[in-house]
């Protein structure tokens, strides 16, 4: 007669590894994967429920471009956001300043619903141009019939909307601000990738898989700043510290030395740290310029500054935070610029996430921009990835801004503030 044998699940890839202990996450929809591999070699990989394949394999390609050439185009694309956007300055018929509108009103306003709209699409239309041209006709150009399938099924599933994806690559491009083609007949925004989907890069660092430590019934919250910026109060950066405090134990730092004797204690228990400061890169060594931020006293705090300091404590410590850093660097680097080197230093001893902007910028835009995110983490209803996907939109939708679009976000798209249950 039948008889029913018992099973054990020895393997089951597509679940078990996505969903471990005490994580609430979902798998990405589409992971895009560029290896940078032996001979400047670039390998894109492209897999995930969202794009068709034969029994679950993922398609391969290894593309004409070269690392040194996509690094170049990125860093072009962040420098046309500065330029073309951020220090647009509106000139008379006489070609003088035009006396009826501020002289950098990209920079000075947030809401630009009364700028005139046939010279912000204008903007608009070539720096989509210029991302989507990144994307497909660096990144992904050549007539291979692999590179032609990855590029037509990527195309495709970037066509739909509200799409979790994760961009697992070796190279950090500025993926929310990369676009789709013209020709879909879609409008300015929804051409951008950043208002299309929640996106996060990975590579190379990820967050712990390790248990989480119990959460605590009052979050820790730190605020490291530099106290010139916005000294008169032209901002809302003042209410972005009110925020930070409001039900929280918050803790302010701002020397080096407070931030490296914070690193130092193994017990350093920060969920949300927020940067609001200022950083430019510089060179290491032969090493491609990175990005260093200071606090009030200027002195520079770097990658090395928090593995020196964290390296001896391995990953169980309470230390897991997520990373908020609105430093305003002061401009892009050239192509082999290292925008990740620091996120990837938090991220390798403990951070959950890091999201920060891509460009400098403008002071009124990063302070409205965090006021947002830290009082939407802080309520601990909703993800990294969901609030930034969301304030790209509103920024668009509302205020026809795109800077939203500028904030990109390395891991993190799970993570979520959490909170001891309340005793009854």
């Amino acid at each position: 007669m039948p008889t029913e044998l018992p099973v054990r699940v020895v393997q089951d890839p597509s679940r078990r590894f996505t969903r471990l202990p005490g994580l609430h996450t979902a798998p990405p929809d589409v992971i895009v994967s560029f290896d940078v591999c032996a001979g400047d070699r670039i390998r894109a990989r492209l897999y995930g429920p969202g794009v068709p394949a034969l029994k679950g394999t993922e398609h391969k390609a290894d593309l004409v471009a070269r690392p040194g050439e996509v690094r170049a185009a990125a860093a072009r694309l962040c420098a046309a956001w500065q330029e073309l956007f951020v220090g647009h300055r509106p000139l008379g018929p006489d070609g003088m300043p035009d006396p009826d509108r501020p002289e950098y009103p990209y920079t000075r306003l947030v809401d630009l619903n009364e700028q005139p709209r046939p010279e912000l699409d204008a903007i608009l239309d070539e720096l989509a141009f210029m991302g989507a041209d990144l994307l497909f006709g660096v990144l992904l150009g050549g007539d291979g019939r692999r590179t032609e399938l990855i590029r037509t099924y990527l195309t495709d599933a970037l066509g739909e909307e509200g799409l979790r994806i994760r961009f697992d690559s070796d190279l950090f491009l500025p993926w929310p601000m990369l676009a789709l083609p013209a020709d879909g007949g879609l409008g300015l925004f929804d051409r951008f990738l950043g208002h299309r989907h929640r996106i996060e890069q990975t590579g190379g660092s990820y967050p712990w898989p390790g248990d989480r430590p119990a959460a605590p019934a009052v979050p820790v919250v730190s605020l490291n700043r530099d106290e010139a910026i916005d000294r008169r109060g032209l901002t809302r950066a003042g209410e972005v510290a009110v925020a930070l405090a409001r039900g929280t134990k918050l803790v302010e730092r701002t020397t080096r030395r407070e931030l490296v004797e914070a690193f130092a204690d193994r017990d350093l228990d920060d969920q949300l740290m927020y940067f609001w400061c200022h950083g430019d890169f510089q060179p290491v060594a032969d090493q491609p310029p990175c990005l260093v931020v200071k606090l009030s006293d200027g002195m520079r705090i770097d990658a090395q500054l928090v593995r020196e300091r964290r390296r001896g404590f391995g990953d169980h410590t309470p230390f897991q935070p997520f990373v908020l850093l609105n430093a305003c660097h002061a401009g892009a680097p050239g192509g082999d610029g290292d925008h990740a080197h620091l996120g990837r230093a938090l991220i390798e001893h403990g951070a959950r996430g890091v999201l920060g902007p891509q460009i400098a910028m403008p002071q009124a835009f990063a302070a409205e921009y965090a006021l947002a995110f830290v009082t939407r983490y802080l309520s601990g209803t909703e993800t990294a990835g969901a609030i930034a996907h969301a304030l790209a939109r509103h920024f668009a939708d509302a205020f026809r801004n795109p800077l939203g679009l500028a904030y990109a976000l390395h891991c993190g798209m799970d993570a979520r503030l959490e909170r001891a249950p309340e005793s009854p």
